[in-house]
């Protein structure tokens, strides 16, 4: 079951990663914060995550938008920037999916308690 984590995890700090490089601290400090929040096992933990990835994936959209704008503006090549944040927003995404998978949400879910029987 970790392993399905392990994704998520690398999706996060990626993310931190670039919020830090934008000099956006407290989101990457967000970011982190989320990773060391994966150890916690209650139930809304992994839809916090799968949410964190969401926006994660539509900021990565955003970023590619954005860079390969800037870089066909000076005359440089865009097909290998589109194809790395290509593959980084598509990595996010199935981090995503795999971070509300039903075995994830299983794992964070606590057992129910017995039920006596009279």
């Amino acid at each position: 079951m970790l392993v399905r984590l392990i994704p998520a995890v690398l999706s996060l700090l990626t993310l931190g990663a670039h919020f830090l490089r934008r000099g956006q601290l407290p989101a990457c400090v967000v970011c982190v914060a989320l990773c060391a929040l994966l150890a916690l096992r209650r139930g809304w933990v992994p839809l916090l995550v799968q949410a964190a990835l969401a926006v994660g994936t539509v900021e990565w959209l955003g970023t590619t938008v954005l860079l390969t704008r800037a870089r066909a503006h000076e005359g440089g090549p865009v097909l290998r920037l589109v194809l790395i944040l290509g593959f980084v927003t598509a990595f996010t995404a199935a981090s995503a999916w795999l971070a509300g998978s039903r075995r994830v949400r299983a794992h964070y879910t606590p057992p129910a308690p017995p039920v006596e029987s009279a």
